[in-house]
C-alpha cells in the first residue's frame, strides 16, 4: 500500500484524519472506517492504471473509473450501503484536497451513491416497553443487579439514550440530576431531560448497589458484578431473557428502546426538531426515520381497524 500511495498522498490522508477528529470530533471507529475506505479506493486508483498515486491525481480521476472501482467493490460483496459510506468517505478526502491544492476532482464529487433500503427502526409498543423494564427488574437474580438492568432500560426508554451513554455516566450523576448533559456520537454535547421515572429506578439501584458509587465521582455508575464497568453485553443478555420470557420479536433489543423512545414521542405530538436534539442526531433526515416508522404503525392500525378494510376489497 505504502509503494502505491505517494507520501504526499499519505500525509494528506492522516492530516484529514486528525481534522476529523479535533474539529467534527469523529469517534475512533469512524476514522478507521474511513481509512480502510479511502486507502482501498487508492489502492485500486493505483491497481487500475498501474501508477503511484499523488494528491495531483484525485483531480484527473475519470468518471469510467469511477464507476469501475464501485463495480469492483460491489464485485467483491460490499453492500449498497457499506459502499455508500466508502463514497462519501472518498468525497470528504477528495474535497480537502480540492480546498488545500485548488484542484477540481469533478468526477469524484459527482459520483452517485448506490441506491439502498434504509432499515427502518423497530420500535416496541409502550406496553411492551414497559413490560421489558418490569421483567428485566423482576428476573431471578441479586436484587441490586435485577435494579441495575431495570435502571439502565430505564434510561434508554425514558431518556433516549444510546447503550454507551447511559453506561458513560459515572458516579457524578449520582442521584440523577432532572437534566443530563451528554456526550454522545463525535463528541456532540446534549442536554436530555430526565423523568422522575429515571431517577427513581437509578435511585433504586444505587441504594442496593454494594459498591459506593456515590462516593467515587469518577467512576462507572454501573458496575459489573465485581465492581468494575458494566459490559454492555450484559444489558443485552438481560434483554433478551426479557424478550424471550414476553414473547417479543429478536428486534427487541436495548437500542430499540432508544428508538421507541423516540417513536412515542413523534405519536403524542413531538416536533421532530426537538426529538432531533433530544437523540443527538446530527442531521435531520436521520431523525426523519422515525416519521416512516410511525406512518408505517399508523397503516397497520389503519388496515385492522377500518370498516371497509375490515369489509374486504369486494365491498
Amino acid at each position: 500500500m505504502s509503494l502505491a500511495l505517494s507520501a504526499a498522498l499519505r500525509t494528506a490522508l492522516s492530516d484529514w484524519l486528525d481534522r476529523l477528529v479535533a474539529l467534527d470530533g469523529a469517534a475512533a471507529n469512524t476514522v478507521k472506517a474511513y481509512r480502510t475506505d479511502v486507502t482501498g479506493f487508492l489502492a485500486f486508483l493505483a491497481t487500475h492504471r498501474g501508477e503511484e498515486i499523488g494528491p495531483a491525481r484525485l483531480a484527473r480521476v475519470t468518471q469510467s473509473e469511477m464507476r469501475a472501482w464501485m463495480a469492483h467493490e460491489r464485485g467483491r460483496g460490499t453492500s449498497a450501503r457499506s459502499l455508500a459510506r466508502a463514497l462519501s468517505a472518498v468525497k470528504g478526502f477528495a474535497r480537502s484536497i480540492a480546498e488545500r491544492d485548488g484542484s477540481e476532482p469533478t468526477a469524484i464529487l459527482a459520483a452517485r451513491s448506490p441506491k439502498f433500503q434504509r432499515k427502518l427502526p423497530r420500535p416496541l409498543t409502550e406496553g411492551a416497553a414497559r413490560e421489558v423494564i418490569g421483567t428485566m427488574g423482576s428476573q431471578p437474580r441479586e436484587d441490586w443487579i435485577a435494579a441495575r438492568d431495570a435502571a439502565v432500560a430505564t434510561l434508554l426508554y425514558g431518556c433516549g439514550l444510546r447503550i454507551s451513554e447511559a453506561l458513560g455516566l459515572t458516579g457524578r450523576e449520582s442521584p440523577l440530576p432532572e437534566v443530563l448533559r451528554i456526550r454522545g456520537k463525535g463528541g456532540k454535547e446534549r442536554i436530555v431531560p430526565v423523568l422522575p421515572a429515571a431517577r427513581s429506578a437509578v435511585a433504586a439501584y444505587a441504594r442496593l448497589c454494594p459498591f459506593p458509587v456515590a462516593d467515587e465521582p469518577q467512576a462507572p455508575l454501573f458496575r459489573g458484578a465485581r465492581g468494575g464497568p458494566l459490559n454492555p453485553r450484559l444489558i443485552a443478555k438481560a434483554m433478551e431473557q426479557a424478550r424471550l420470557a414476553l414473547g417479543l420479536p429478536a428486534t427487541a433489543t436495548p437500542h430499540a428502546m432508544r428508538h421507541s423512545f423516540a417513536t412515542h414521542l413523534l405519536s403524542a405530538g413531538g416536533d421532530l426538531r426537538a426529538i432531533q436534539e433530544l437523540l443527538g442526531h446530527a442531521s435531520l433526515s436521520t431523525t426523519q426515520a422515525y416519521t416512516a416508522v410511525d406512518t408505517t404503525r399508523l397503516m397497520e392500525v389503519y388496515e385492522k381497524a377500518h370498516p371497509r378494510s375490515r369489509a374486504g376489497a369486494g365491498t
